[in-house]
């Protein structure tokens, strides 16, 4: 299947429309996808996962330009250099010890974060619009600071954007509108994951991206495709059928990953 240019994008697209029907980049359920059919090693699969979702990612800000002016997110550069005081070293700390653990016990964590996002997706995800915020001042700069942190040892664990963390997170600490959320979250991950990208690049396995640069390319193409898809189907479906579906379908996927281990 790696070589086969149309299973590349076509799996990819359907990942990214599922992704972009909950305003994500759908890496939540590529990763599986890397582990199963296409057979890559957990850690092979963390970068290449890493690699096709900063392609959505760098994407998917200036498409939401139009709904969320940059100038808007300027003006809440408080918020983001808050996340990323923590998430950047969170990124360089889970990328160093993703290189470092066993393959066995590398599935078993993937496949623990995987069923904590299906947790999230149910219960965080879709969060009221926004409110007060718990904490003010210095209380909530460190509590976004330890929350950054937990984000970025996740996302570069799974070789994820982290949106289905950042976002909650920007809605119930900071009091963030949903939609203001989505791209705040955007313009932390993209430094976040470039971090962790770093770190990565110093192992030997980073070497998979060179050696499947044409279905990196294929598969970067069709999340780019499915996720543009899937956010003009929003709405279509209830998030209250989604959320549960995604979830189930994440759900499976760790039992599976944890298997494979």
């Amino acid at each position: 299947m790696r070589k086969n240019k149309l299973a590349s994008f076509g799996s990819g697209a359907v990942i990214g429309a599922l992704g972009g029907l909950i305003g994500l980049g759908g890496a939540e359920f590529r990763l599986p996808l890397l582990i199963g059919p296409f057979g890559f090693a957990a850690l092979e699969a963390v970068i290449l996962n890493k690699a096709i979702s900063l392609v959505v990612v760098a994407s998917a800000l200036p498409f939401r330009a139009g709904t969320v002016p940059l100038s808007e997110l300027a003006a809440h550069w408080d918020i983001i250099l808050n996340l990323l005081a923590g998430s950047l070293l969170g990124a360089w700390f889970g990328a160093g010890w993703a290189i470092r653990l066993k393959t066995e016990t590398f599935y078993k964590v993937i496949a623990v974060l995987l069923l904590a996002i299906a947790l999230l997706l149910l219960f965080a995800h879709n969060p009221a619009n926004s409110s007060l915020p718990p904490l003010s001042g210095m209380a909530q700069v460190v509590a976004g600071i330890v929350a950054g942190f937990g984000i970025g040892v996740v996302a570069s664990l799974l070789g994820v954007a982290g949106g289905e963390l950042l976002i909650p997170t920007l809605v119930l600490l900071f009091g963030a509108d949903i939609k203001l959320a989505g791209s705040l979250s955007l313009a932390v991950s993209l430094p976040t994951m470039l971090t962790g990208f770093a770190r990565y690049s110093t192992d030997r396995s980073f070497a998979v991206l060179g050696r499947n640069r044409d279905f990196v390319l294929a598969m970067a193409a069709g999340s780019l495709f499915g996720a543009f898809l899937g956010g003009q189907l929003l709405g279509m479906i209830p998030a209250a059928v989604l959320l549960p579906l995604l979830a189930v379908i994440l759900v499976i996927s760790a039992i599976k990953v944890w298997r494979h281990g």
